[in-house]
């Protein structure tokens, strides 16, 4: 047995067979396979005996195409979002300029002063620092920032739709106006912008606005706040003169223009009718006032946070407990001043507390025994009791180089219910009027005070919210 392998099928051509091969006559064509031109199948297999009877099983083919799985449709919070480059920081007519020609619109001020300002950040994205773009341009390192961060401001200003006629105003000169209204917010600074034009401010005086805005929320709880609207810049700026005055000696010159200078500024009739109430000596309600209160002659501040840090001058006092009476205020150490190019702080002897003041002008004039006073709340003070007497402490500064009880009006610091002499003995520490002590026959105290100072508050309603920060 075996079986016959073709490689591949080859053409019969006629020509190369004799002629009576083909002949149908001829016995051997009809028992031999005719061959054609059609391809022949690739393996001939001889059949097998009857005797061995094959196995043949049949499977059918499927020619059905089973597709790939559909994918799942994405959701709508899902869609694919291609990269998209941010926009260009600059304008649409700076941006076929090269490095040489944006400098040249930077080093002759070639337009407006928002409009070339968003240039610099762009030389900063390339590498170039301040100082040499400074060297470049001209422009200084402070006036680079400055100029940026009011462009910004300008921006935000535009977002919410402020009147074109407010907008024009700081077209010229206005970078220096609206980089002192960067920490307000976006609502803010609209509000901030139109009372600029309307007053006509100057960088100065929109500095002094934005921070009386920033400090107002802080001052909750004094003397007035509530009076004052907190939306209305006008009311900020007057609160703040307000205040100002409560820290001058009543009467005097300095608290009747802070008055009225407060009475100018301020837009709402609840301010305004506070602020004549103290000129004509009056209080909240319009009656006379009347006690220790109407004749307080011991300025009472709150110190701000970062007051410290802000402040040209400061003074260092020793700081003494209330609850070790007369021991400490006396043995507190007497002098404090700084020596050397570097302003080291020397005393006449060691100390365990200090405190730093900004250098106000009742503390400033201490030159020897200046102290300053602990006391857990402000009860020790004489005047008509308040809510925030009890929440707070306070610091008294006194002047222990005045301790002889000369003004009827003034305030002096005594040890009540003991004696004000060396050894303390029993009693507490106590603020009182040169009046009532002369009516008592007490003719020394242990100093006579000249400030009492409420401590920082930190609040939060006066935060920007992320969004409001450009």
């Amino acid at each position: 047995m075996f079986s016959i392998t073709v490689n591949s099928p080859k053409p019969l051509f006629l020509s190369s067979y004799p002629s009576n091969l083909f002949n149908l006559s001829n016995p051997f064509l009809s028992s031999t396979i005719f061959l054609t031109t059609q391809p022949l199948s690739s393996t001939l297999t001889h059949r097998q005996p009857p005797s061995s009877k094959p196995q043949i099983t049949s499977k059918p083919i499927s020619a059905a195409i089973t597709p790939p799985p559909t994918p799942p449709k994405p959701s709508q919070n899902q869609l694919y979002q291609p990269f998209r480059p941010p926009p260009s920081p600059l304008p649409p007519k700076f941006r076929s300029l090269d490095t040489d020609g944006r400098l040249e619109i930077l080093a002759n001020r070639l337009g407006l002063w928002f409009e070339y300002a968003p240039l610099i950040p762009t030389f900063t994205q390339e590498g170039f620092t301040p100082s040499t773009l400074e060297e470049l341009t001209g422009i200084s390192g402070v006036e680079q920032n400055r100029l940026v961060v009011a462009a910004q401001v300008r921006d935000s200003l535009i977002q919410s739709n402020i009147e074109f006629d407010v907008l024009s105003f700081f077209d010229n000169g206005g970078a220096e106006i609206l980089y002192e209204i960067r920490l307000l917010s976006v609502s803010q600074r609209a509000e901030v912008a139109r009372y600029v034009v309307e007053n006509n401010l100057d960088a100065k005086g929109a500095q002094e606005l934005a921070r009386a805005i920033k400090d107002f929320p802080r001052r909750r709880g004094d003397r007035g706040w509530e009076s004052f609207d907190y939306s209305l810049p006008a009311d900020c700026l007057s609160f703040m003169y307000y205040r100002q005055a409560q820290e001058y000696r009543n009467p005097s010159e300095q608290r009747t223009a802070a008055m009225q200078q407060a009475l100018e500024v301020a837009k709402s009739e609840a301010a305004r009718k506070r602020i004549s109430y103290d000129l004509e000596g009056k209080d909240a309600d319009g009656e006379a006032k009347s006690g220790v209160e109407d004749v307080v002659k011991v300025p009472v501040v709150r110190m701000r946070v970062g007051e410290v840090a802000e402040a040209t001058s400061v003074v260092v006092l020793p700081v003494c407990r209330a609850e070790e009476r007369v021991i400490e205020v006396e043995s507190a150490p007497w002098e404090c001043g700084s020596e050397g190019e570097f302003g080291v702080v020397v005393a006449e002897k060691g100390w365990s507390r200090w405190v730093v003041f900004p250098g106000w002008p009742p503390v400033a004039g201490l030159r020897r025994g200046g102290v300053a006073v602990a006391f857990p709340d402000a009860r020790a003070l004489p005047w008509r009791v308040n809510r925030w007497y009890k929440e707070e402490a306070i610091l008294v500064v006194a002047d222990r180089g005045r301790k002889e009880v000369v003004e009827d009006e003034g305030f002096y610091m005594v040890l009540k219910n003991g004696s004000s002499g060396s050894g303390g003995g029993g009693g507490e520490l106590k603020v009182e009027r040169g009046l009532a002590l002369k009516e008592m026959g007490v003719k020394e105290s242990l100093g006579s005070v000249v400030l009492v100072v409420r401590p920082p508050r930190e609040g939060t309603d006066e935060q920007l919210s992320d969004e409001d920060w450009e």
